[in-house]
C-alpha cells in the first residue's frame, strides 16, 4: 500500500479546524473529527494550525459552515472507509469503474463495449487525478503560470492522455498501452454508430478491468479492491468456431479497424503480448478427478505449467491467427506441390465454396481488405488433392 507519510489536511479543512478552535474545542476531539481509517492525522497538525506554525493565510470557516460539518459527520462510506467529500475523486472513480462493467455485463444491451470504454476512460482519469493529488502534483492546466478555465468558469484538470504522460504517472508500460489504445477507439467511436464491436475489443476491456483494481490497491490499499463487488459473470451459450464466427459478424467499420491495425503497428511483439495490454482467457470444458473442484468454472493455473503451456495454444489458434492474402494462399499452394494454381483458381474456388460467408470462418475483412486464415489453405488443399479442376 502506497499512502503519503505525513498525511495532510484539505483547505477546507484547515478552515473547519480554525472555527472549533475558536470555540474552543479539545485538541483531541479535533483529531478525532478528521481521523478515519483511510487517513490518520496526527494531533501535532491541529497544535501547527492552532499555534500558527502553518495555514496562517487560511481563515476560519463561519460557524455555518462548522454547523453543516458537524451534522453531516461522519460523512463516511461504511464499506471503504472513505470520507465522501475528502475522499471524492477515489469513490468517483471506484464508481465509474463499477458503473462501466455492470453496462458491459448488462443484458440486452447493443452498445456495451461503447459505453464500457467511455464509462472506464472516466474512472481511470479519476483515479490519477486522485493519485496526483494525493503526490502534492497540480493537474490543473496551466498557461504562463495561469490556470486555464472553462467558458462556465471552472479549472480545467487533465484529460487521461496528459495524466499517461506526465513524468510522474505510476503506471505501468503496459497499462499506459491498454488505455492509449481504449483512448484511440473512444476517438473512433465518439458521435458515431458502429457495428457490435464487444468479442474484437474483449481482451482489451479485461485487461482495463484488471489493471484498475491492480492499480487501486497498490497506489490506495488493497481494502478499495473491486473484485468483492463484481462477481463473475454468468452466461447461456457455448461456442464452437462456427457459432464464434458468426457472432463477431462479417466486419469491424473501416475506420475501427484501422485505428486498431494502426496501434497495433506501434508496438512490440512483446508489448502487445503483455497481458496488461490485453488480457485473454481460454474457458476450456474439464472434467475434474476431485469431487472439490470439479465445480470450479474458472481456474488458475500456474504460468510456464504444462497445463498453461496447452491453454497458450488454445489462445494462439482462436485469438492470433494468422491472416494471408490471396497471392499469399496461392504461393503456398504452389509451393505444395500445384504449380499451375493461379489466381483465377483461387478466386473461382472460393466463389464456388462460399468461402467468404463469414459464418465459415475461412477468414475476415480488415480495412476493407479480405485476409484469409490457415484452414482456407488447408480447404484449398484438400479440394486440389480430390481433383478438382477448373470447370
Amino acid at each position: 500500500m502506497a499512502r503519503r507519510p505525513g498525511n495532510t489536511l484539505a483547505q477546507w479543512e484547515v478552515s473547519i479546524v480554525k472555527a472549533m478552535l475558536e470555540q474552543n474545542y479539545v485538541i483531541q476531539d479535533i483529531q478525532a473529527y478528521f481521523s478515519r481509517p483511510t487517513r490518520s492525522i496526527n494531533h501535532a497538525r491541529i497544535l501547527e494550525i492552532r499555534d500558527g506554525v502553518k495555514h496562517k493565510n487560511i481563515k476560519a470557516a463561519p460557524e455555518t459552515e462548522l454547523d453543516k460539518f458537524l451534522e453531516a459527520w461522519p460523512n463516511i462510506d461504511p464499506a471503504t472507509g472513505l470520507h465522501l467529500t475528502g475522499d471524492e475523486l477515489l469513490i468517483k472513480a471506484r464508481e465509474a469503474m463499477i458503473a462501466a462493467v455492470h453496462t458491459f455485463n448488462s443484458a440486452g444491451l447493443y452498445f456495451r463495449a461503447e459505453l464500457f470504454i467511455v464509462t472506464s476512460i472516466i474512472a481511470w482519469t479519476y483515479l490519477l487525478h486522485a493519485y496526483y493529488k494525493r503526490e502534492g502534483i497540480d493537474y490543473r492546466y496551466k498557461r504562463g503560470g495561469v490556470i486555464q478555465k472553462t467558458p462556465s468558469g471552472a479549472e480545467k484538470y487533465w484529460e487521461l492522455g496528459h495524466c499517461l504522460a506526465h513524468r510522474k504517472c505510476p503506471l505501468e508500460k503496459g497499462v499506459v498501452n491498454n488505455l492509449k489504445f481504449l483512448t484511440e477507439i473512444r476517438h473512433e467511436i465518439e458521435h458515431r454508430s458502429t457495428n457490435r464491436i464487444d468479442d474484437a475489443l474483449s481482451a482489451k476491456l479485461q485487461a482495463c478491468c484488471i489493471n484498475f483494481n491492480d492499480a487501486i490497491k497498490r497506489l490506495f490499499g488493497k481494502e478499495f479492491a473491486l473484485e468483492k463487488r463484481l462477481p463473475i459473470a454468468l452466461q447461456f451459450v457455448t461456442f464452437d468456431g462456427a457459432q464464434r464466427a458468426s457472432l463477431v459478424g462479417a466486419d469491424l467499420p473501416p475506420n475501427l479497424a484501422t485505428a486498431m491495425d494502426n496501434f497495433h503497428k506501434g508496438l512490440s511483439e512483446d508489448e502487445q503480448k503483455d497481458p496488461k495490454f490485453r488480457y485473454r482467457v481460454a474457458f476450456v470444458p474439464k472434467v475434474s478427478g476431485k469431487a472439490s473442484r470439479a465445480d470450479l468454472a474458472v481456474e488458475f493455473i500456474k504460468p510456464g505449467s504444462p497445463e498453461a503451456k496447452a491453454v497458450e495454444r488454445v489462445l494462439l489458434k482462436e485469438v492470433e491467427r494468422q491472416k494471408y492474402r490471396p497471392s499469399d494462399i496461392m504461393k503456398k499452394v504452389r509451393a505444395a506441390g500445384y504449380p499451375a494454381f493461379n489466381m483465377y483458381d483461387h478466386t473461382l474456388l472460393a466463389k464456388q465454396l462460399d468461402a467468404r460467408n463469414p459464418g465459415k470462418g475461412y477468414g475476415v475483412m480488415v480495412a476493407n481488405t479480405w485476409y484469409w486464415y490457415e484452414n482456407w489453405y488447408e480447404k484449398v488443399i484438400e479440394q486440389l488433392a480430390e481433383g478438382w479442376t477448373r470447370p
